[in-house]
Formats: C-alpha cells, structure tokens, sequence
C-alpha cells in the first residue's frame, strides 16, 4: 500500500496507525519494527519517523486509539440489562463479535496489551486501558453474589475471563488445522454460549 505524496497529514497518520495496529496485534511490541511498519505502507522509515518519532510513541498512539472506543463499548454494555451478569455477557460477546468478525486488530491488540506485554510493562508511563479494567471490576463488584470481593479479587476474575477471550484469539488457525474447518466452525458457533457460562460462573451465578 502506497500512500500519495498529496494526502492530508490526518488521512496519513490514520493509515500509520491502521498498519501499525494490525501489526502490533499480530506479533506484540517487541515483534514488530518501525522498518516493517513502513514497509507494510510502501513507505521509508525516515518518513515513519516523521510522524511519530519512536516506535514507543506510535505505539502509545495505537493503544490511545483503541482505548477511546472502549467507553462506547463499556456504555453499550451496561445498557443491555439492569444486572451485572446481563452486562458483562454483552460486553465479553461484543469483544468475541469484534474478534472474529468486526474489528479482530483491536481485540488482538487488547489481549496482547494485557496479557502479552511482559518486558514493555516494566517501562511504560501510562496505561490505555486501565479506565477499561476499572468499568469490568465495577461490573464484577456490582452483581448480588460478588459484591464483598475486593478490587484485586474481582481483577482476578476479569483477567479470568480476558484469558479465556484471548485462547480464541490466537488459537483459531491451530484448531481449524488440527480439526478442520466443519469442525471449527461448529466450536465456534458454542463458543458465544460458553462465554455466558464462563461469566455466570465468576460471578457466581447460576
């Protein structure tokens, strides 16, 4: 993909960063380069570097632009139902929905963030999707039978549940290898019922 010398500086950043999403969601922080980045969009590195300065910076960009869809989806959520459990199974099948068909570079790239950011942790100064975690653990906290857990043992529980979103994420071609594609499409079609069992049971619920 080469991006023409007369396109606006916000169109070209958003392809940067579009690029640079997958990528990142694809092979993590540490898998990707700002070479590869620029290579994907036919471009040189310098000018890559124009734009963002570091490969920090841009990916500090990238998950500041994922994060800021996140309240829209938290907000959806919470308007599926009065209860907790009716929330937060809308919420983690609206992530399996964005995984698998709407928008699997976001989802990819929250997992990795959150589960696959050992070493970059260790460095960063600020946390994208810290509010995001925050409206989870309020929801756990918030059901009839989780109401007395702290904030770390409600964590447990969402991090419980991301786990679980995340082994559909980078499973997929193994198991449709492994089993076939028939077979792999009638897991996926249980997958949305166990995502509500899975809920029902870190919060306790029947």
């Amino acid at each position: 993909m080469t991006i023409p010398k007369d396109v606006a500086t916000s169109d070209t950043r958003a392809a940067f960063l579009k690029a640079a999403k997958r990528l990142f969601g694809e092979r993590g922080f540490y898998g990707v380069s700002i070479a590869a980045i620029a290579d994907e969009l036919g471009l040189t590195k310098q000018a890559l570097i124009h734009h963002f300065g570091t490969k920090e910076r841009l990916y500090g960009e990238v998950l500041a632009d994922m994060a800021a869809g996140l309240p829209g989806v938290v907000k959806k959520a919470r308007e599926a139902g009065p209860e907790p459990t009716e929330q937060l199974e809308a919420l983690f099948l609206k992530l399996y929905e964005n995984l698998t068909v709407r928008a699997p570079d976001d989802t990819l790239l929250l997992m990795r963030e959150l589960l696959d950011n050992r070493l970059r942790a260790e460095h960063a100064h600020s946390w994208p999707m810290r509010t995001f975690l925050d409206s989870l653990v309020a929801m756990v906290r918030a059901a009839p039978a989780t109401r007395g857990l702290s904030e770390s043992q409600a964590l447990a529980r969402v991090y419980m549940l991301i786990g679980a979103m995340n082994y559909v994420a980078v499973s997929e071609p193994t198991l449709r290898n492994m089993y076939g594609k028939a077979a792999y499409a009638e897991l996926r079609a249980q997958l949305p019922g166990q995502v509500r069992r899975l809920v029902r049971a870190a919060l306790g619920a029947a």
